[in-house]
């Protein structure tokens, strides 16, 4: 389908043919000046470069080149350029070319006319580094000592001193020493700075500087250091002497009066003999001297009276408050360590222990407080505290394996607080105490066992021989409380106050029996 002519373009159209397009006119942008004036050709010089080099061309300053003589030379060198790169005048012309003939003359360049006279710069005899096709070798010195044909001595000019040196000789003296001056009190000051720096931390002795804690030590209601902090006054160490003899133990102040609770086996030399001395030490390091009030060598209690005025006065419980668990903590002075602190919990209540006697003493028999805090020879007569600080115990025995003194296994025994407080009164009002008994001398069944005490012998006229026991009746309770051993029966009878009656309950020939038994004192 053939497309109605375009009006815009021009040329020549034939019925049929397409319209043909005339060529793009060519693009002639201006040239730069300067670029035309480095890169262009050189005035007067048209068409290409190479004809300057072609015989026969002439150049397009009207020169004929045409003779056959070589290419057409450069314009003439401007005077300004001659007269400042150019040689002077009358200088010889030297010639650095390799020569053209082979006779090895050189040729001027610039009159075209050999110099057979001059002998050229790169000749053989001359310096090889002006020869470009020369190989490289090593030629001996330009100058060396034996050439200069001077032998005589120079003369010496004359020394500097040192201002000289240093400043130039343009120095005045004043200048110098302020100079100087400036210089020592740099040093000085270096010096000093230096020597303070040294002092305050590098060598290995000083002034030691630490960083204290504002506030105390912060501590929970309750613990162990306020629970010691308390009862440590009140509790002290007791020395017992005896001519050579001696011993230490440990006591509870629990009068202001000055009434001491101890052990009777820590006061027994004093209780025995008037010759012995007891010296209470306090915390604060006092000492006064005490004297026997009363013991008890069947429930291993005493009380001393230290003269001293206004002491401190524990606080006392109640051991029937006390369960197994129990935190407690011991004070006393084990191996004369006094003020000795040691923390554990309450093992079991109302246990029954027996110790022999003392030197022909009856045997030790109490319903005691076992715990496992660290008790040891010398914690005798101590305090046995509850997390109050309140006396719940006096401690009294500890178990341990093998012979001779030993030290804590974590069996250790108390005297409960309830029982040793009785024991205390009564003491301090009569001197004495009495226990209720009931007339028997009784064992248990066998070792190791729980069945009961079974009765060795009955003491004529004795409450048990006026309610009707015999001997081989084996008793399985008093009261309300059962009996496991011969221990246990001796603490359920003390329980009782002296002319109580008590039911007490025995096996006789595999049938069991119970008597109605009024005790008596022992």
């Amino acid at each position: 389908m053939s497309q109605p002519p375009n009006p815009s373009h021009e040329g020549p159209s034939h019925e049929g043919d397409e319209p043909r397009l005339r060529p793009r006119p060519l693009a002639r942008p201006s040239v730069d000046p300067a670029a035309a004036s480095a890169f262009g050709r050189p005035r007067g010089v048209e068409g290409s470069f190479d004809e300057l080099s072609r015989p026969g061309t002439a150049t397009g300053n009207g020169n004929a080149a045409g003779n056959g003589s070589g290419p057409v030379l450069a314009p003439p060198t401007p005077e300004s350029l001659a007269q400042a790169f150019g040689r002077p005048a009358g200088a010889r012309d030297v010639v650095l070319q390799r020569p053209d003939g082979s006779d090895g003359t050189a040729k001027n360049t610039a009159t075209g006319a050999g110099d057979e006279d001059e002998d050229p710069l790169w000749a053989s005899e001359e310096d090889p580094w002006r020869d470009p096709g020369a190989a490289a070798v090593l030629g001996r010195p330009a100058v060396t000592g034996d050439e200069t044909g001077d032998d005589t001595e120079k003369p010496q000019g004359a020394q500097l001193s040192l201002p000289e040196v240093l400043f130039g000789r343009r120095v005045k003296p004043v200048a110098l020493a302020t100079l100087a001056v400036i210089a020592l009190l740099i040093g000085a000051a270096g010096g000093l700075v230096g020597w303070g720096a040294a002092s305050t931390g590098d060598e290995l002795t000083g002034e030691l500087n630490v960083a204290e804690a504002e506030a105390a030590k912060e501590r929970p209601a309750g613990s162990i250091a306020g629970i010691a902090k308390r009862v440590a006054p009140a509790v002290v160490s007791l020395e017992v002497t005896s001519g050579q003899n001696g011993g230490v133990g440990s006591g509870v102040m629990i009068d202001s009066d000055g009434y001491v609770l101890t052990n009777h086996h820590v006061v027994k030399q004093a209780a025995d003999s008037d010759e012995a001395d007891i010296t209470a030490v306090f915390t604060d390091g006092t000492r006064a001297s005490a004297e026997v009030v009363g013991t008890d060598p069947k429930t291993d209690l005493a009380v001393i009276k230290v003269n001293v005025s206004n002491p401190v006065v524990i606080q006392v419980g109640k051991s029937s408050d006390i369960a197994p668990g129990d935190s407690v903590v011991a004070v006393g002075s084990p191996f004369g360590l006094d003020n000795t602190v040691t923390e554990g919990i309450v093992s079991a209540v109302d246990r029954p222990v027996t110790a022999p006697g003392q030197n022909g003493d009856a045997n030790v028999t109490y319903d005691a407080i076992q715990t496992d805090a660290a008790i040891n020879p010398g914690n005798s007569g101590g305090a046995l505290v509850d997390s109050r600080g309140a006396l719940v115990g006096i401690n009294s025995m500890i178990r341990t394996v093998g012979e001779g003194e030993g030290g804590s296994i974590g069996l250790g025994f108390a005297i409960p607080v309830d029982q040793a407080m009785r024991i205390a009164e009564d003491l301090i009002s009569d001197g004495k105490v009495q226990h209720a008994d009931i007339g028997v001398n009784a064992a248990s069944v066998s070792a190791g066992s729980s069945e009961g005490a079974q009765v060795q012998n009955v003491r004529g006229q004795g409450p048990a021989a006026k309610s009707g026991i015999k001997e081989g009746d084996v008793i399985t309770q008093v009261g309300e409380r059962q009996v496991r051993n011969a221990a246990e029966l001796t603490v359920a009878v003390r329980e009782h106050e002296v002319g109580d009656t008590v039911p007490v309950r025995l096996m006789r020939d595999g049938r069991a029996l119970t008597v109605d038994v009024t005790l008596g004192s022992d």
